[in-house]
């Protein structure tokens, strides 16, 4: 017999998993005066370090199903990504030092007599990545794998064992929707700089962007940096000239777009200088800053929907590479996410809805501390109005949680 019977009783279900339906209080993001917003694209450092953990995580949880028929204790989420040394030159430059990612944290190798690969399952599944995502780096010539996985404590690994599906942490997962028109905007200008039509367009483009709004009012400023690949750039006139070409290339798609701004500046490599000649352009060898720059690391970057929006709740939590079945530090904050968005979807009268589940280490996951939604009601709409179909939103997707973290293990939400 399942936890809920299939009509709900609205007061004794919110009591009996904490769901809190309140008012949360002033305006949508989206109209409020100032909005600022951040997105680091797939070949940023932090990115690289987010999508290579998440994508050894996936690949651990298929290993372990083949081998084992279950997903046993891992956690891959203290990746770190060491930046490598090049020199850059006009017509191509040369890598001197390769880059090197640290797999960190724990996993369990041994099971019932049966051993896990897991350092090979690592870096097979970060070489797969690299070569998919980053179109100049070659993980056999430009990467060092170093695997600092290490067994789990006797206590987390005691927890896969137990017939209840327990939290493996104390922790608060935080989804919103919808996502306000700048946040939509920061979205399509940063997938669109790293399309393959993009790409093809503008080879030169390295899939290192990093993409900051600042709106005021109807007035919005992006702020985008692009790391231009060297080989394509003969000398400092042919980086300026397609820089620009660029930047007009970014309004055209913008012009395309709906949107509700009336002005849109774009400003791109604002550290660029025209005086310091070749020293004054961003050029890399790889198209990343990783490559002689920049490091990185897991829960840096974006957050689980893909942005950093500073005026929004946010979890600190780092999801890539966390266990799928049992980290509600993952499960929870993609759980929110794609919960908010069904409530905005299918409530009428919610115009924005914001979702805080908390967790206890040890307690079923689907039935958190506590699920507080909070709500901003359309005009002429009450929070008593919405307050029951908001809640068995919530429930039903609580209900469904071993389903929603089969589909987290096998990849199937995006994590960054």
């Amino acid at each position: 017999m399942g936890f809920l019977q299939k009509k709900h009783d609205t007061a004794n279900m919110s009591a009996a998993r904490n769901i809190i339906v309140e008012h949360a209080g002033g305006a949508p993001a989206g109209i409020r005066r100032v909005e600022l917003i951040e997105r680091k694209g797939k070949g940023h450092p932090d990115t690289i370090c987010d999508s290579v953990m998440e994508a050894v995580c996936i690949s651990l949880c298929g290993e372990y199903l083949a081998l084992t028929g279950s997903i046993l204790h891992h956690n891959i989420d203290k990746g770190l990504l060491v930046a490598g040394r090049s020199a850059v030159q006009p017509g191509g430059g040369r890598v001197l030092e390769p880059m090197k990612i640290i797999f960190g944290d724990r996993a369990t190798f041994h099971y019932q007599g049966i051993t896990i690969p897991v350092a090979e399952i690592a870096e097979e599944a970060a070489s797969r990545w690299l070569k998919e995502n980053l179109r100049f780096v070659d993980p056999c010539l430009h990467i060092l794998f170093q695997n600092e996985i290490k067994p789990g404590s006797a206590e987390l690994t005691d927890l896969f064992s137990r017939s209840i599906v327990g939290a493996n942490d104390t922790s608060v997962g935080v989804g919103y929707a919808p996502l306000s028109s700048t946040e939509s905007l920061v979205l399509k200008v940063e997938n669109h700089l790293n399309s393959p039509a993009f790409k093809l367009a503008f080879p030169e483009t390295g899939e290192d962007v990093k993409v900051m709004a600042f709106r005021d009012r109807d007035s919005v400023t992006l702020t985008i940096a692009v790391a231009f690949v060297d080989r394509f750039i003969a000398d400092t006139a042919t980086y300026f000239k397609r820089k620009e070409a660029v930047r007009e290339a970014v309004l055209a798609f913008i012009a395309e777009e709906r949107h509700p701004f009336e002005k849109i500046t774009i400003e791109l490599n604002m550290l660029d200088d025209h005086t310091r000649g070749e020293g004054g352009i961003y050029l890399t060898v790889l198209g990343t800053s990783a490559e002689g720059a920049d490091g990185g690391e897991v829960g840096r970057g974006n957050r689980v929907n893909g942005l950093i929006s500073f005026q929004r709740p946010l979890s600190l939590e780092a999801a890539a590479g966390k266990n799928p079945v049992r980290h509600v530090g993952k499960i929870y904050n993609v759980l929110a996410r794609e919960c908010a968005g069904r409530i905005y979807r299918e409530v009428k009268g919610v115009e924005e809805v914001s979702l805080f589940l908390c967790s206890q280490i040890g307690q079923p996951i689907d039935r958190p501390l506590s699920a507080s939604a909070q709500i901003i009601p359309a005009e002429g709409v009450t929070i008593e109005d919405i307050r029951e179909a908001v809640a068995t939103i919530i429930d039903d997707e609580l209900a469904g949680i071993i389903h929603f973290t089969e589909r987290l293990a096998r990849g199937e939400f995006s994590i960054c």
